[in-house]
């Protein structure tokens, strides 16, 4: 027999209360208040207790475990679900008293077999039972305390939320979600047990109670009480569980970039709408209508063509040093970690942050931070996709460490409308020159934009960028999410899917004309990445900020890479074998991206 735990605090009593632990897996959920109480319901053999959530409603005798042996209390309904099927105990599990000995005998209550229950849809239950599962695992002895229940919304009204990947920013997001009133983040996932016992706390106090605790993305995929998923996990992994989602049914906010490669992007956006999945990406700038009326008014003309649209990501990147091979930690389950990443030897600078800056798990600090001015940068091109010709170069300079991502890259993209420049610097803030830039500039016949403000050219007064206002759903990020789960509109979506999909495929072409290129030293002045004007400043700029930090250029390289030409429509490279081959990747088994959607 199994016992299921329900709590509403830890206190001094129930720690006095005997039980088994091996007994015992912690499945509560939110309970009415009475502080101090803790139940124990009993599963039967053949029901797989991860799969289900219980529920608290109306008057019912449980058993307690005490010293010697149980004591029953009166404890408001409890329901049980299990997979698709809703239970509700007998009545003669239903009744009010007070504590009453073991004498009583009162029968447990026992979650009958699969066939035994009274089948609801998942709309109902819903709208029945409040859609949390507590904590699995969260405390040594299964007990976690719990909040009362939240009185904003109805249960029909609040969305049901799983959150993968709860480690800084996966906690921000679910933080961020569980202070909503009219959400529910009934489950939190992750492979390191500390990353789910630290984030605890914090999503108590924003919603009132907590969320349960897993270690498989695919038990979290596979609850039918689940409306929608958020994925912020390494970035290798967003593909395949995105995908998943959708074919779960999941709606599915997921964090930049979208794909670890173009082809995997593709198939997200396929699948959503194959599954008629409602997918925002996590471009936050998509939902701020100040952005987007600056965006507007770009394209009305009235500040002259768009010639260069420039995105910066120049924020610290520090040394991350060398780390030898070693051990996994053993509460870390390195093979699920790596997933579809090759097989490789665990070293500290893996886990939890520096995967960013290895090309097996991450995209660079271009796929990481630039992803957001990149998107802004393609949003200013009207109607741009992906552009016709790439190329990038740039290197990991300043240190010697053990990434192998750059530091330093500048990349120009060409399309018929304008030129896409990005330039990416991670040894700012070392001189004082040579500071920090997040942010967007926008280059035109006229002047620059930049900031909210026109510059003209030939030392004309600056002007506030002025034009009609443009309203994107209102709510930020989240707001949109949440707006388009309800409505299934993909243009209540400020970050749809397939926005996020060339968004980060711009990224990847940058690091793939990177990797396909060659080291070429600093000499003379270098025109290979055009004539323009603006290009030029930003090679400059790269040269200027490695002097300053003490790089000797005539003694030094650079990564000169290969320029591709690419069909924007097939989106694959022209003539180009390998650049197409790195269009996606090896899988190693079992973690592979289903190339059927």
């Amino acid at each position: 027999m199994t016992f299921i735990t329900v709590s509403t605090a830890w206190s001094p009593a129930a720690e006095k209360m005997a039980s088994r632990p091996a007994e015992m897996t912690s499945v509560a959920s939110r309970i009415p208040p009475r502080p101090r109480q803790r139940a124990i319901v009993r599963l039967n053999p053949s029901i797989n207790s991860d799969s289900v959530s219980v529920s608290v409603s109306k008057t019912c005798q449980v058993r307690i475990p005490a010293r010697g042996g149980f004591v029953s209390q009166s404890l408001t309904a409890v329901k049980i679900r299990q997979a698709n099927r809703h239970w509700r105990p007998p009545e003669q599990h239903c009744y009010t008293g007070g504590m009453t000995s073991e004498s009583t005998r009162t029968p447990p209550l026992v979650l009958p077999a699969a066939g035994a229950h009274d089948d609801l849809s998942r709309r109902e239950f819903l709208g029945h039972s409040a859609k949390n599962a507590a904590v699995a695992g969260a405390a040594a002895a299964g007990v976690v305390a719990l909040a009362p229940a939240r009185t904003a919304g109805s249960p029909a009204e609040r969305i049901a939320v799983g959150v993968i990947g709860v480690r800084r920013r996966g906690l921000e997001l679910a933080t961020l979600l569980a202070q909503r009133s009219d959400i529910d983040v009934a489950v939190i996932c992750d492979i390191d047990p500390a990353v789910l016992d630290s984030a605890t706390p914090r999503l108590m106090d924003a919603q009132g109670f907590a969320p349960e605790h897993s270690a498989d993305f695919q038990r979290v995929l596979d609850r039918a009480d689940l409306d929608a998923v958020v994925i912020a996990t390494p970035d290798h992994h967003h593909a395949s569980m995105t995908q998943l989602a959708c074919q779960a049914g999941k709606d599915v906010y997921v964090e930049k970039p979208l794909s670890h490669n173009i082809s995997e992007g593709r198939k997200l956006v396929e699948a959503a709408r194959k599954y008629k999945r409602m997918v925002q990406h996590g471009t936050q700038e998509r939902s701020s209508s100040g952005r987007a009326s600056e965006i507007a008014a770009l394209h009305s003309g009235k500040y002259g063509k768009l010639t260069v649209s420039k995105g910066y990501c120049c924020k610290p990147r520090w040394s991350i040093g060398k780390k030898t091979n070693e051990k996994p930690p053993a509460e870390l389950d390195f093979n699920v970690w790596l997933g579809p990443a090759p097989q490789q030897p665990y070293h500290g600078n893996l886990v939890h942050y520096n995967w960013h800056w290895f090309w097996d798990t991450g995209n660079g600090d271009t796929g990481n931070q630039g992803v957001h001015q990149m998107d802004v940068a393609r949003w200013a091109i009207p109607g741009a996709t992906l552009p016709k010709r790439v190329l990038s170069m740039g290197g990991r300079f300043g240190y010697d460490d053990q990434g192998q991502t750059p530091n330093t890259q500048v990349t120009v993209m060409e399309y018929d409308e304008a030129l896409l420049l990005f330039e990416t610097r991670g040894l700012v803030g070392k001189h004082k020159s040579m500071g920090r830039m997040v942010t967007n500039e926008f280059y035109t016949t006229e002047g620059v934009m930049r900031s909210g403000t026109f510059y003209p050219k030939n030392g004309g007064k600056p002007e506030k960028v002025q034009g009609p206002r443009v309203e994107v759903t209102p709510g930020g990020a989240f707001g949109s999410f949440i707006h388009a789960v309800r409505s299934r509109k993909i243009s209540d979506l400020n970050a749809d899917v397939l926005e996020g999909h060339y968004s980060s495929a711009l990224c990847h072409l940058c690091n793939i004309s990177y990797r396909l290129g060659v080291s070429v030293p600093f000499s003379g002045r270098d025109n290979l990445l055009g004539d323009n004007p603006q290009v030029n400043a930003s090679i400059d700029k790269v040269r200027d900020n490695l002097e300053v930090i003490g790089e000797k250029l005539a003694e030094n390289t650079y990564h000169l890479g290969r320029p591709l030409n690419m069909d924007p429509k097939t989106e694959r490279f022209i003539d180009d074998k390998a650049a197409n081959a790195a269009l996606t990747r090896n899988y190693r088994k079992p973690f592979v991206v289903p190339e059927t959607v």
